[in-house]
């Protein structure tokens, strides 16, 4: 359960109201078109509502990320998890590609793939996919980087990453030495996009820092307690930007790229798409304790980083931060792409708004996100639109790092409660267990989670994953009718598809990266508020091309072909 002042302050959070909270948060003005109304004879919408039901789901496994309690920073981030119809049958299957321990980091207890049987239930389908992969598991990418229509794995380790190429017909075999993928390094989070335009996905992958087994680090203390060490004390590790050459191999063009011309970072995060716009795929590398990078794509395989330039590398004070999580959706309605991210405790979660293309405004107060996360440790994170009323919810899941957090010894416990926030305009209102679901006041500490249609029912559901625990799967139970799921054929990651009803414009990105080092489902899904009609679709490539759909009506599931 929710701490004492964990509670207090959400229910007095809730208690100011929309227009308290503008005012003292140092935003406000009128709500942004489409908020909920209260004025006689509005449509009632309908309510974040979500039920666990991972007791009958069929997913009877624990994860692995170290002994428990957690001794060593390497044993603390957890894992991804990725949402894949690896069977191509039309539904998410999902895939958790697991750790192991420091005493044999090699030979973990395996990755697990479970297959969607329908009606939110699963079987493990590991050993019929052909899957041994064992080693210390730590994020999860998903992308067909060989163009065979298969979607394919790429798992980031402590120690040799693994590229499983989906052979179809449900089975894997693992290719990273061949495709000259592997690496050494403490790889945390990864993500494919066509970064050259020349049709294929190439690959980002965010690494973290140096940590020798057989020497770790003495311990450190926090806030007087004693902890484990890092990332700060500890040296970081330099990312890698490889290019897919067509054959099934990749190239190292970390350097030629640009991408070293920084200074190594803790990677945790990346985000492959078009962020300012030019229609050219950017990178956004989300880095803990250190300033976070923008790489803007300036073509012919050469980036330029911008992130303190644009705003996107600290919050608004110039504090650098954990930068854990990354959620990417438009909050403010102009179709660039505004980023969210999770952080430490006793710091708030960052919103920062897309101005032009140009820059980034952290508007974390003025959207009512800032003191209510301040107690929390923040990882997985997702930005949709969970009861259809036609804008972007936020769900995010927290868990500290130390065993021995509490309230008294470092003003924040060890197992948190995630949060929900519904958008109400310009405003995120934060959700409360008796309305939301029970499962919304219970303490775990959370890391991964994939967001994604698991039942088929049209709206989002969610899988996430404990440090050295269950997964869970939150049903969602409070979307209204009014739905589309967009998927593209072929699958291209960096398109961006827009609703359009008039007047009002919704926009997604298909996108690959986000949350926390997890994979969602990359299709772009829409709410509609009660009572809306047709509307015309428009989905801009990633190489620019504009392809419209029209009078496509709720309630289904849309493919688009590429013409």
């Amino acid at each position: 359960m929710r701490s004492a002042a964990q509670r207090a302050l959400l229910v007095g959070l809730n208690a100011l109201g929309a227009s308290s909270l503008a005012a003292c948060g140092g935003g406000g003005g009128p709500p942004a078109a489409g908020a909920p109304s209260a004025a006689a004879g509005a449509k009632p919408v309908p309510a974040l509502r979500f039920t666990d039901v991972s007791a009958a789901a069929g997913l009877d496994f624990v994860l692995t990320s170290g002994e428990v309690p957690t001794t060593q920073i390497v044993e603390a981030k957890g894992g991804g998890i990725a949402l894949i119809d690896h069977d191509g049958d039309g539904d998410l299957d999902l895939f958790v590609p697991n750790g192991a321990t420091m005493a044999d980091p090699e030979r973990g207890p395996g990755c697990r793939l479970f297959e969607n049987l329908g009606g939110l239930r699963f079987r493990d389908a590991t050993a019929r996919a052909g899957l041994a992969f064992r080693r210390w598991g730590v994020g999860v990418a998903v992308g067909d980087y060989d163009g065979d229509g298969h979607d394919d794995l790429y798992v980031t380790c402590f120690g040799r990453n693994a590229l499983l190429r989906n052979c179809g017909g449900g089975r894997f075999e693992e290719v990273t030495e061949e495709a000259g993928v592997g690496g050494e390094a403490w790889s945390a989070a990864a993500a494919f996009g066509d970064l050259d335009g020349d049709g294929d996905l190439d690959l980002y992958v965010a690494n973290y820092l140096v940590f020798d087994l057989a020497h770790p680090p003495p311990p450190s203390t926090f806030k007087g307690a004693p902890v484990f060490t890092g990332p700060r004390g500890l040296e970081p590790e330099p990312d890698v930007l490889y290019e897919n050459l067509g054959d099934g191999t990749f190239r190292d063009v970390s350097a030629s790229a640009g991408c070293r011309g920084v200074s190594p970072a803790f990677g945790l995060g990346a985000v492959v798409l078009d962020f300012d716009g030019d229609g050219r795929q950017d990178v956004f590398v989300g880095n803990d304790s250190t300033p976070n990078f923008l790489f803007l794509n300036r073509g012919g395989m050469r980036f330029e980083e911008v992130g303190v330039k644009s705003g996107l590398a600290a919050n608004a004070d110039g504090s650098t931060q954990a930068t854990m999580g990354i959620a990417v959706g438009d909050v403010d309605g102009d179709g660039l792409p505004d980023v969210f991210t999770t952080n430490f405790s006793n710091d708030s979660n960052t919103l920062h708004v897309n101005k032009r293309g140009r820059f980034f405004d952290d508007q974390t107060r003025r959207y009512g996100l800032g003191m209510v996360a301040f107690p929390y440790v923040g990882w997985a994170c997702g930005l949709y639109d969970l009861d259809h009323d036609g804008d972007e919810d936020l769900l995010l899941f927290n868990g500290h790092v130390y065993p021995n957090a509490t309230g008294e010894a470092m003003d924040a416990e060890y197992r948190e409660p995630p949060l929900l926030f519904a958008r109400e305009g310009e405003r995120f209102r934060p959700a409360v267990a008796a309305q939301a679901g029970a499962w919304l006041d219970e303490p775990h500490c959370d890391r991964g989670a994939a967001f994604g249609d698991l039942d088929g029912d049209g709206d989002v559901d969610i899988v996430v994953a404990e440090l050295n625990g269950p997964l869970r799967v939150l049903r969602n139970d409070g979307a209204g009718p009014g739905w589309l799921v967009v998927a593209l054929e072929p699958q291209a990651l960096g398109s961006r598809v827009e609703l359009i009803r008039g007047a009002v414009r919704q926009t997604r990105w298909i996108h690959s990266g986000g949350s926390f080092i997890s994979a969602s489902a990359q299709v772009a899904h829409f709410g509609l508020p009660p009572g809306a009609g047709p509307a015309t679709l428009a989905v801009i490539w990633p190489d620019g091309r504009r392809q419209e759909v029209g009078a496509v009506t709720p309630g289904r599931r849309v493919v688009v072909r590429r013409e």
